[in-house]
């Protein structure tokens, strides 16, 4: 594959364009529309006048948590008042006894996630910081300790009182104790209202450090115009990790191949898989559920081409097959993690992706992308570039010139592939 230099696809962003708060009515948002080199400007809430019945619209349905845990650091020296440092546990994703996020949110004892701590240096090796809180009518004790300081693998477990077992599943404390934790571009702290806002309508499976904030747009009224018009919908789940805002460091800028790209967990259905294979045509709310189509896409190619059925999609496996291979058709390709699946007696599916999905890439599932106006020098930029071509510049500066608000909070896009 060429080396793809990222100053090609960088732009000026004014720090003033960046949405901070959401508007108040979700679908009001302004809704730039891209088809075949056009550009046209609307509300979202008029998204249904450009998709037909033969569209099946695909949904990332995970849940943001309040991923950032504060601790306070019990203080060590005289003059202190008792109090410490404010330690931050932002959790990443779950190790034991799970890396199955659905499962390790389940947890009712302990469990260890892999995170970023804040203040790490004010957090002793041995040191054991506390919280207390009542949850459901219990008083609930929580414990971190550091297991892996080199891998910040932080152990977290909760007893109540007297010191035993609670039933409290570990999402309850979360939700009790976390902070939501908003992109580093809103420069504000987050409020109780984003617990709220900071979530799409229809989010269920716990596990996302972010949200998939094209879905934010959707409202109620929305999806009852998509169901009377016959447009069918599909929910999906990947959950969301930070590394989806981590620009390309400029020691790759000259070749973004090189970047390391996130890794995330997918969990799909039969259900999921069958609607893939019947859809005339596929439009994916948002970048998250477009890696996660078309990562299954290259499962089904691994598992014809390669017989292996291990579900974790490189991030160059795209690239990874020269022309004289001939690539399954997306019915092909979905029919045989069909088939697998039925095989291995499994009506659902956990596996990972870190697709990169670059402006080289020939897309295999995807027609349609809904997505807001990302930061430059991104992964998501790239992706961007690489469905629409050229135009991404055509179609950001317009957004600039029309005054939409950028990035989590920001304006929505309809884009139809080049």
């Amino acid at each position: 594959m060429e080396k793809i230099n990222l100053e090609d696809y960088t732009y000026n962003l004014p720090s003033e364009r960046i949405a901070q708060e959401p508007l108040k009515e979700r679908d009001s948002s302004k809704l730039l529309v891209y088809k075949e080199g056009s550009i046209s400007h609307h509300r979202f809430r008029e998204i249904t006048n450009f998709l037909t019945e033969d569209y099946t619209l695909y949904f990332n349905n995970t849940k943001v948590i309040p991923a950032r845990l504060l601790f306070e650091k019990k203080a060590t020296q005289k003059g202190q008042n008792g109090k410490g440092a404010t330690i931050e546990i932002f959790l990443l994703h779950p190790i034991l006894p799970t890396a199955d996020v659905s499962e390790a949110m389940l947890s009712k004892e302990n469990c260890t996630w892999k995170c970023v701590v804040g203040n790490l240096r004010r957090w002793k090796e041995g040191q054991t910081l506390e919280r207390e809180s009542e949850i459901d009518g219990q008083k609930v004790h929580i414990q971190a300790k550091i297991a892996d300081r080199k891998e910040l693998l932080i152990e977290l477990d909760w007893k109540d009182k007297n010191h035993q077992t609670t039933n409290i599943p570990f999402v309850d404390i979360v939700e009790k104790l976390g902070v939501m934790p908003l992109p580093p571009y809103i420069k504000r702290k987050a409020e109780e209202k984003d617990a709220d806002t900071y979530q799409t309508i229809y989010s269920k499976a716990s596990g996302a450090v972010a949200a998939p904030t094209a879905g934010l747009h959707f409202t109620e009224n929305v999806l009852q115009n998509l169901a009377e018009k016959n447009i069918k919908t599909n929910e999906l789940t990947l959950h969301v990790g930070a590394g989806t805002f981590q620009p390309v460091k400029k020691e790759n800028a000259e070749d973004v191949a090189t970047h390391t790209m996130h890794c995330e967990q997918i969990v799909i259905t039969k259900e999921n898989i069958e609607s893939i294979i019947n859809s005339k045509k596929v439009a994916s709310v948002g970048t998250t559920s477009m890696r996660t189509l078309e990562s299954l896409y290259w499962y089904g190619a691994k598992i014809l081409l390669k017989n292996n059925t291990t579900f974790f999609v490189e991030k160059l496996e795209p690239y990874s097959y020269d022309e004289t291979i001939k690539l399954p058709s997306k019915k092909e390709s979905f029919e045989a993690i069909l088939n697998y699946m039925h095989v291995s007696n499994q009506k659902q599916l956990t596996g990972e992706t870190e697709i990169f999905i670059l402006p080289s890439y020939n897309f295999k599932v995807c027609n349609v992308l809904i997505t807001n106006f990302h930061m430059p020098e991104t992964t998501l930029i790239l992706l961007v570039a690489a469905f629409v071509g050229k135009d991404w510049r055509k179609i950001y500066q317009s957004a600039l010139e029309n005054e939409y608000r950028f990035l989590s909070y920001g304006d929505s896009s309809l884009l139809f592939l080049k």
